[in-house]
């Protein structure tokens, strides 16, 4: 997995990957605006996860998924996590739950 410094950093080489779509969380799918694509978590596999916190605040966490919809359109998901994460279903809370392959 890549390391990055800064999420602005970590989505542009995501970008540079091919993970081009932006997804916002919805409670139970991710939602990609310009094209009006909705995906359930049986639609989609993360494919990583980087974590950042705030350099001046630690209430100012992010997790940025890179995200491979079954259809083979690549995406990127930011989300805050913690106390501002959002309310999301059982389901696709442990469709994020992301664990790295051995």
């Amino acid at each position: 997995m890549q390391s990055y410094e800064t999420l602005t950093e970590a989505i542009e080489g995501l970008r540079q990957q091919g993970f081009t779509q932006d997804y916002n969380l919805k409670p139970d799918h991710l939602h990609c605006q310009p094209d009006n694509i909705e995906l359930r978590p049986a639609d989609f596999d993360v494919v990583d996860v980087y974590r950042f916190e705030g350099m001046t605040d630690p209430g100012d966490e992010s997790v940025l998924y890179a995200i491979e919809a079954k259809n083979g359109n690549k995406g990127v998901l930011v989300d805050a996590y913690g106390a501002y994460s959002e309310s999301i279903s059982m389901e696709m809370a442990k469709k994020l739950q992301y664990t790295p392959e051995s």
